[in-house]
């Protein structure tokens, strides 16, 4: 047994392993990370070093983009490297540069140098951030060397803000951190730092005085450097274990602290679990809380059960990490002391045992075998004076004693087994001898404690010795022993019979633990599984729900808060009502974050015992569930199941909920922007035909004696042009109010396209007064279902962008063609084009493009209609740069409608 375990011991972890071999089978290139806790530390330039290092020994280096900051000395490193000429992007009429992405991915060297990992990329970029840009790199098999400071990383951002003051807003995702496969720690003394900033090597004499006054002072300096040399230290330790793990190497590795507590049903685990945090805390380090289960814990009392389960959660309560291992040796100490190595565990924490020397002896002790065993591993012995005993609280809600009736069967199995047994014996005597009588009964008592147990085994193991001595030593059929050499027979006969089927017995036990642990596994497994498949918080309640209710057989309800009263939202078998004692127990539990109703200490006369669903952020709903039983209704070993099924769920609603809340967040968002769009519309865009009619009326008001009749002509003109161009105005913002809302139901019928186009034409006709208009349709165009109002809109709308981008005296085409099922409509200009990067954006709510000072104002919404009312007639609309020569086309597809079948109409 020993050896076996050796050996296991030292194979090499199947799951570090298959993340080695992942890493080495992947094609994706190599991340080195140059971390640095402040600005002006140095990462840079020794990233620069590394690739002029690197260039030398043969290597081909690209830099993709590197800030020096106007530092000579960080110049002088970059001149010599291959430098990638950056992108440049216009954005709010500024011309900003980029790393060319594409451009590194077409040169595609070994090694590329990209700087500032944390940067957020200028509109229009493929990326909006810049390690995004990095991982495409990676995808293509090209290392990457980056640098960034340790306030960027995204899990320590809020603890930066409250160093420093200053919340950082450019973040990078602890998982691009952790996949690097190298980190170098770029490593500044706080006064070395200062006294960069002082001689100007960081920032400019100005800003280098506000900095040292608010950011760079050395307390927050020393606090960051902390930070920095933690987080490098944990990446580190991970890869250390994964390697350790992989190549079977047996710890420990004291390169970081590791503690493990080894807790038990004791009364003192508790307050050992609180040292071991104390001792965590002070040294810095990652502790893990087992316990090792054996045949042992089948046998503890429901009390003793239910302490060893709140001293687990009390270790993840406290941040430790709880494991529940089978125990595999066949010491405990070996269990723990194999699972210490194989986690590179430094330090274990034990209590001292309060057992007696002669128990010590009889059954061994697990301190003294785990202070042998250790090795290089640190054991303390915390002594029991140093932990108080807890005394057992009163339980919130109580447990279930499992009754199991007395069972004969099992019993008589077993004489049944030794009868057969005594029978196979008496027919193989004549045959085999006495000599050999004795391995039928050892196989049958092995058989018995293998099929039933230990009790049954033992009852076997002594009838088995009593049927050896009766019917086989002399004297036979009686029970005295004549000869010495029986006496040793049979004694040690027994002896054997009893070992063996204890033996067999605990095999038995802790094969049906731990087929027990495996199903439970599978279906925590499958629902977990389905929880992240689903979508909608109706999903999530009822497969809660329902995994509950087939798991631990009762009737399940959930219920979560609704405008600020708890409300049934789910149930298995389905259920919407509860008395008024049941919901009394559920709002209790709601607003106190306890147990409450049957079998607890607050309302049990409730039919239901209803419990707090909770996640990190607090109690998010309340689970209630019954039987058909009386009394209270979970064992030890279920509630904790329902706990881990509560806490799936939990975690699943929240997910459902915080996805509604981005949603919502979302939408907000965009109404804010769209209210703000409108109201610049209403500001600028309405108020300058307004001004105009008023002017213009005004003029004719105040002078009109004085002006002329072709003055007053182009005065009313100007009136009529404006009203008309407010009126659109107006119409556009109605028609995208019930776009929006839904009120726009089209009233289609079958219409002849060119009719429309001649009367959208005709009523363009004073927008289109400075542009040519040529118009081709083919001639065999079949009939579509259109709303004629509708789509006579669109084309206006069209039309009317279409004069407005499109310089004066040129030309503006109308083209209608036949395309398979579909009928395309083109209208096209010959203006500058729409930028690539604004194709689709160009139907967006309150967007226009980049214009000149000749283009007329509007409200944005043209297009925006134009789509909303064609994807209404099941056509779509499409925008695009003409190929022939400058200028944009909006193509418009409509389907053919199905021929209807002809009608026979008797005359």
């Amino acid at each position: 047994m020993a050896n076996q375990r050796r050996d296991a011991d030292q194979r090499p972890s199947p799951d570090a392993l298959l993340k080695t071999a992942r890493r080495e089978d992947n094609q994706a290139g190599r991340l080195k990370i140059f971390l640095g806790a402040a600005p002006g530390v140095g990462k840079t330039y020794e990233m620069l070093q590394s690739a002029n290092a690197r260039l030398k020994a043969g290597a081909d280096v690209v830099v993709g983009v590197v800030e020096t900051h106007g530092r000579a000395e960080t110049q002088a490193l970059l001149d010599g490297l291959e430098v990638v000429p950056r992108k440049r992007l216009e954005y709010k009429e500024q011309v900003l540069e980029e790393m060319d992405l594409d451009a590194l991915i077409a040169r595609r060297p070994r090694i590329a140098l990209v700087d500032e990992l944390a940067h957020t990329n200028a509109p229009g970029s493929r990326h909006p951030k810049r390690y995004l840009d990095v991982e495409e790199l990676l995808s293509h098999g090209i290392d990457v060397y980056t640098a960034v400071n340790i306030q960027h990383i995204e899990s320590l951002n809020d603890v930066v803000a409250q160093i420093t003051h200053v919340r950082v807003r450019e973040t990078v995702p602890d998982s691009v951190f952790d996949r690097a496969d190298g980190i170098e720690l770029i490593d500044l003394t706080p006064d070395d730092l200062i006294q960069r900033l002082r001689e100007g090597k960081v920032y400019v004499p100005e800003q280098a005085e506000r900095a040292l006054e608010h950011y760079f002072s050395p307390g927050n300096l020393t606090a960051l450097r902390e930070l920095a040399l933690r987080r490098t230290a944990e990446r580190v330790d991970e890869q250390l274990l994964t390697h350790m793990q992989a190549n079977a190497i047996a710890g420990p590795w004291a390169a970081g602290e590791r503690i493990l507590v080894c807790v038990s049903e004791d009364p003192r685990a508790a307050g050992l679990v609180r040292a071991t945090r104390r001792l965590a805390d002070r040294l810095h380090a990652p502790w893990t809380a087992i316990c090792v289960e054996t045949r042992r814990n089948l046998q503890l009392s429901e009390e003793e059960r239910d302490r060893l389960a709140d001293t687990l959660r009390l270790a993840e309560a406290l941040g430790g990490e709880a494991l529940t291992i089978p125990g595999v040796g066949r010491r405990i100490a070996d269990d723990v002391v194999s699972f210490a190595h194989a986690n590179n565990v430094t330090q274990i924490i034990i209590g001292k045992s309060t057992r007696s020397r002669w128990f010590e002896i009889m059954r061994g002790s697990v301190v003294h075998d785990l202070v042998r065993r250790a090795g290089n591993i640190s054991v303390h012995v915390i002594a029991g004076d140093e932990l108080a005993a807890e005394s057992p609280s009163k339980q919130v809600v109580g447990t279930a004693v499992r009754s199991e009736p007395f069972d004969p069967l099992p019993y008589s199995m077993a004489l049944g087994f030794v009868a057969i047994g005594l029978g196979i014996a008496e027919l193989i005597r004549p045959m085999f001898g006495i000599e050999n009588v004795d391995l039928v009964f050892l196989t049958a008592v092995v058989s018995v404690a293998v099929r039933f147990g230990l009790w049954p085994s033992l009852l076997a193991s002594v009838a088995a010795s009593l049927s050896y001595n009766f019917f086989f030593l002399p004297p036979i059929h009686t029970f005295s022993i004549t000869e010495p050499t029986n006496v040793a027979a049979f004694f040690f006969f027994m002896l054997i019979a009893i070992l063996v089927s204890n033996l067999a017995a605990r095999v038995r036990t802790q094969a049906v633990s731990a087929i027990g642990r495996v199903r439970t596994t599978e279906s925590l497994y499958a629902f977990s599984r389905k929880l992240a498949s689903t979508a909608t918080l109706d999903d999530v309640l009822w497969a809660t729900a329902y995994q509950t209710a087939l798991m631990l057989k009762v009737r399940v309800v959930l219920l979560l808060p609704e405008d600020g009263i708890i409300t049934v939202k789910a149930g298995y078998p389905p259920e919407d009502q509860l008395d008024k004692a049941d919901l009394a127990a559920a709002n209790w539990a709601w607003g106190n974050d306890r147990p409450a109703g049957r079998g607890s200490d607050t309302l049990p006369g409730a039919k239901r015992l209803f419990l707090p669903m909770r996640t990190g952020r607090g109690a998010i709903g309340v689970i209630g569930i019954d039987d058909d039983k009386t009394g209270p209704l979970l064992t030890p070993d279920q509630r904790r199941l329902l706990d881990a099924l509560m806490d799936q769920g939990a975690l699943a609603i929240e997910r459902v909920q915080l996805v509604e809340d981005m949603d919502q967040v979302k939408r907000t968002v965009e109404s804010d922007r769209l209210r703000a769009a409108l109201l610049t519309s209403i500001s600028h865009d309405l108020k300058t035909p307004l001004a105009s009619v008023l002017g213009s009326a005004s003029t004719m008001r105040d002078f009109s004696q004085r002006l002329s009749d072709a003055e007053k002509t182009d005065l009313l003109a100007t009136i009529i042009d404006e009203s008309e161009r407010l009126n659109r105005f107006i119409a556009n913002l109605l028609d995208m109010t019930k776009l929006e809302s839904g009120a726009i139901v089209p009233h289609k019928a079958r219409h002849d396209l060119g009719e429309i186009v001649g009367s959208a034409l005709r009523r363009a006709s004073k927008i289109l007064v400075q542009h040519k208009v040529t118009l081709e349709l083919e001639t065999d165009l079949p009939m579509l279902e259109l709303d004629a109002v509708l789509f006579e809109q669109v084309l206006f709308n069209l039309l009317d962008n279409a004069a407005k981008y499109a310089p004066v005296d040129t030309t503006i085409s109308i083209k209608g063609l036949r395309d398979r099922d579909s009928v395309l409509l083109h209208v096209m200009d010959e203006g500058a084009g729409i930028p690539p990067l604004e194709l689709e954006s160009v139907f967006d709510k309150f967007y226009r493009a980049q214009k000149g000072d000749h283009v007329r104002a509007g409200t944005g919404l043209g297009l925006a209609i134009s789509r909303g009312f064609v994807e209404a007639m099941h056509g779509t609309i499409s925008a695009a740069n003409r190929a022939d020569r400058s200028g944009a086309v909006l193509t418009i597809r409509l389907p053919i409608p199905a021929a209807r079948e002809a009608l026979d109409t008797a005359a």
